[in-house]
């Protein structure tokens, strides 16, 4: 019996929209007053690099301290200690509650309200004290430690209750427990979204330019300033945050399907597993054909 592939038409009408859409989009930027030897000009300019990096220092160090606000967080929400537990509530409810860019002005702008500061020990100003970088860690790192928080907090919860309970049968510490047996089985929860914070993350540090931190859409801006080449220079902008995030989606593809080894019977494949697939399936139908 000769099998005879189904002819999927919808898919052959909708690339074909696509396509046209795509086209039509080009031309319509071509005929608009964009200089576009300009992008390339400046893609790899040293002050565009310069801010990159930059934009990549603020949101590694933001999410570091948001993983950390996030795990004491969520074990303090999900303490017996109603002091704990109302503690970490009202931190979570106050700055998931107001916008990131209201924070990073609120710290940038912190020495109308302490103009110095005094801890005993160390006594400076605070205009020296609070640097841009140091605003912008602050209002990143306090406003992703509460999602992470809730984040980390679902991630325990999805661990059955058998799990503590037997570890504390055998002796071990709630801490211990909490370390050992709860963490590394959340970490299959808590590492999807974790990576989805992360890339959203390194979107929202464009916001650090209104602390005036050097970051890589402030790069884009005074480059843009200088040579009058605004809608150039966003598109620079836009052209390596899609190829960070596009890095770092890659990075977090691979780390869940680490942690998904214990959980499905067979791991999803890699984007050059998919590529081979669908290539062979072309080739096959092809030959049949």
């Amino acid at each position: 019996m000769r099998a005879i592939p189904v002819r999927h038409y919808g898919r052959w009408v909708s690339g074909i929209v696509v396509i046209g859409l795509v086209v039509a989009l080009a031309f319509a930027f071509s005929q608009g007053n964009v200089r576009w030897q300009t992008i390339p000009d400046k893609l790899f300019d040293s002050s565009i690099i310069s801010g990159m990096l930059s934009t990549v220092w603020i949101s590694v160090c933001s999410m570091l301290l948001g993983l950390v606000l996030g795990v004491l967080f969520a074990v303090m929400r999900l303490s017996k200690n109603p002091v704990t537990s109302t503690i970490a509530w009202f931190y979570i409810w106050f700055f998931r509650g107001t916008p990131v860019y209201v924070q990073l002005l609120i710290w940038f702008n912190l020495a109308l309200i302490f103009p110095l500061l005094n801890l005993g020990f160390y006594k400076d100003e605070m205009t020296q004290v609070m640097t841009p970088f140091l605003a912008a860690l602050l209002g990143l790192g306090l406003n992703e430690g509460a999602y992470m928080a809730e984040i980390v907090r679902a991630g325990i919860q999805s661990v059955d209750e058998g799990q503590s309970e037997a570890s504390h049968a055998l002796g071990m510490t709630q801490t211990k427990t909490m370390r050992r047996i709860v963490l590394p089985q959340a970490m299959r929860v808590i590492v999807p979204p974790t990576g989805n914070e992360f890339i959203n993350m390194l979107k929202t540090s464009s916001l650090v330019v209104a602390v005036q931190y050097a970051d890589l859409l402030r790069a884009a801006q005074d480059i843009a300033a200088t040579s009058f080449a605004v809608m150039e220079m966003f598109i620079v902008a836009s052209i390596w945050y899609l190829a960070l995030t596009s890095v770092f989606s890659v990075g977090q593809y691979y780390l869940e399907r680490r942690y998904a080894r214990g959980s499905l019977r067979s791991l999803p494949p890699t984007p050059l597993q998919k590529i081979k697939a669908n290539l062979s399936r072309f080739s096959t139908r092809k030959a049949v054909a």
